[in-house]
């Protein structure tokens, strides 16, 4: 697969993995990078990356992504065996220098957290699962926007767990662009838009849709979405 970024705009990609277990029953991790390298994009954000029991052990192991895909792990995970923090992780391909990386805490009825990366030429990029109660979603963000630096180049990107097309994000509306690329769950029979990206105003949409191979509607409960950002 052909790839120059200098020739086109930044494009950024959410996946919520499930664990890599398909709807076939089978935890594939090899299916799970075969739809990512086929987003063909520069930064991916990927939610429940990670076991929930234990130390939460990843479910994609670090050697095949090093293996089977152009991308590198971003440094976020507590500890050894994760690959994110609260499932969140992020891979950038080679080549894209990363500034900074940090973990956000995140308020809520349950334990949740997302993840910040600041990479070349200015760009931050937020990923997110957000929690199941729109009332802790809420808080999710007005923390994750509070929590942001003065970049004018922010894209906050993720399963946002949101049924609703406006409901709920509120703490985004001053400062964001709130985008859906299409209706991303269940991949069996996509309904909701359940994955999302905002986009601060210094950052203008290209194009933006959703994975809909078959072999994305099999790897995962949900459908990947790519987004091209200047």
């Amino acid at each position: 697969m052909s790839h120059s970024r200098k020739n086109r705009t930044l494009r950024l990609a959410s996946y919520n993995i499930r664990k890599a277990r398909g709807l076939d029953g089978r935890r594939d991790p090899g299916r799970v990078l075969d739809v990512i390298n086929a987003l063909d994009a520069d930064v991916i954000t990927l939610q429940e990356a990670d076991r929930r029991l234990g130390d939460r052990p990843t479910a994609v192991p670090r050697n095949l992504i090093a293996q089977a895909t152009d991308f590198d792990v971003v440094p976020l995970a507590a500890n050894d065996v994760s690959l994110g923090w609260h499932g969140n992780a992020v891979l950038v391909r080679r080549g894209i220098a990363v500034k900074t990386a940090s973990r956000i805490e995140l308020p809520g009825a349950e334990p949740r957290g997302a993840v910040s990366v600041s990479i070349e030429n200015g760009f931050t990029i937020v990923g997110v699962h957000l929690g199941l109660l729109r009332q802790s979603r809420r808080r999710q963000l007005r923390a994750i926007v509070a929590g942001l630096g003065p970049s004018q180049k922010v894209a906050i990107i993720g399963d946002m767990n949101e049924w609703a097309v406006t409901r709920g994000f509120e703490a985004l509306e001053e400062g964001f662009d709130l985008h859906s690329p299409g209706r991303s769950f269940h991949a069996a029979r996509p309904i909701a838009a359940l994955d999302r990206l905002a986009l601060s105003h210094g950052l203008t949409l290209s194009d933006a849709g959703v994975d809909e191979s078959p072999l994305a509607r099999m790897a995962s409960d949900h459908l990947p979405i790519w987004a091209d950002i200047s």
